[in-house]
């Protein structure tokens, strides 16, 4: 990559966006950063203005961005907030490639709007395909973009299909840590607690990632965005645990060969792919030693301990709004057990509920995604008990 690429950052703050910014530190000036969107961590959002010096920011509400306003002192920056302030950052002409790391279905609208301005996309947001993957494949196609994943599994499925056809592919192999709880009785689950299913054996993530792969709706969500990503049916994807997390994922050939893409598990390999393809970058991290890794091992998930998984497919099968509404009852009820306010066990049960409740309708529209969105947090809600 010998021009300089200039990005933006949606979720500047989160653990993607902080290993973007260190990519973009390692980058020798190859990547430069003219916009950053954050949440409210605004010393950090702060620090990330001091070092990169973007054209525009954004958070979330008008009284943070006084507030980051009045902590940035007479400096040269707008900043912005609210959706209109994230959506102006991820159309600004000056940018090459948007970055989308928001976490949850927040990011959904402005990695649209990134699109809809002609602008390639590095998706970290699984949440933008699972909330409305025909729609956004539609508008990724009609304004001729790439979306280049960043997910360590997608972007592993990514690496081993360069140079190949469609036609060529017999099936996608998700790999699964299995989350914390792989080997714990299942009579142990319920009384699980947030910081408990925090604690990811192999990644460091946010909070409510983590607990998605403890409850593996994490591999559910993947299943989806892969489903769209890569044009392929739900039968042709298969899901196994492998704890070592060194194979990332794979695809099978319909000659029978399979090629799997290995390495180190460390977000910074899978986002330099994401924002120098069609190049890599030259990372100074360790290599894997095969010699002394040890042995790599491959199980079936346990759906029948980890509904979720089973709930995701469900979703698929169903069509239309159905994974929007799954990933929006989701949402909310991990935030509801992450707040102590419901068992760790009722996030499956609330997740299958509201599927129940609201169905799929088709999803002709970004509308369509925010109804189904709106109708199924609310539904959630009220199994959560956060409602009156």
């Amino acid at each position: 990559m010998n021009q300089q690429k200039n990005i933006v950052v949606l979720g500047s703050t989160g653990s993607i966006g902080t290993s973007v910014a260190d990519i973009v530190r390692r980058s020798g000036g190859r990547l430069n950063i003219v916009g950053l969107a954050a949440g409210k961590n605004l010393e950090l959002l702060a620090q990330q203005i001091d070092e990169f010096a973007p054209q525009k920011v954004a958070v979330m509400t008008r009284d943070l961005a006084q507030d980051l306003k009045d902590l940035l002192g007479n400096k040269s920056v707008k900043v912005l907030w609210g959706k209109e302030g994230y959506n102006e950052l991820a159309s600004m002409a000056a940018a090459d490639l948007v970055v989308s790391s928001m976490v949850g279905a927040a990011g959904l609208i402005p990695t649209v709007t990134a699109i809809e301005a002609g602008k390639d996309v590095a998706l970290a947001n699984k949440e933008t395909l699972v909330a409305a993957g025909p729609l956004v494949m539609r508008l990724v196609e009609k304004y001729r973009v790439n979306l280049l994943p960043i997910d360590s599994e997608h972007s592993a499925i990514f690496q081993c299909l360069q140079g190949y056809r469609d036609s060529m592919v017999k099936k996608i192999i998700l790999t699964a840590s299995g989350g914390p709880f792989r080997q714990k009785p299942v009579e142990e689950l319920a009384s699980i607690t947030p910081d408990e299913a925090v604690a990811h054996p192999n990644w460091s993530m946010g909070a409510k990632i983590s607990v998605d792969s403890s409850t593996l709706m994490n591999k559910g969500l993947e299943v989806i965005e892969a489903k769209w990503l890569f044009s392929v049916p739900p039968e042709k994807i298969d899901v196994v645990v492998h704890p070592q997390s060194i194979i990332h994922s794979m695809v099978e050939y319909v000659d029978g060969s399979i090629i799997a893409q290995m390495g180190i598990p460390d977000m910074r390999v899978p986002i330099s792919y994401a924002l120098y393809w069609p190049d890599r970058m030259e990372l100074d991290l360790p290599s894997l030693d095969l010699v002394n890794m040890g042995p790599l091992t491959f199980e079936s998930p346990q759906m029948d301990k980890f509904p979720c998984l089973g709930l995701a497919f469900k979703a698929l099968e169903m069509g239309g709004t159905a994974t929007t509404v799954l990933n929006a009852a989701n949402e909310v009820a991990v935030e509801a057990f992450l707040q102590g306010k419901i068992p760790y066990l009722k996030i499956p049960e609330i997740i299958s509920e509201v599927l129940s409740q609201v169905g799929a309708q088709e999803m002709n529209s970004l509308d369509d995604v925010l109804q189904a969105d709106a109708m199924a947090r609310l539904k959630a809600q009220l199994l959560a008990g956060l409602l009156d």
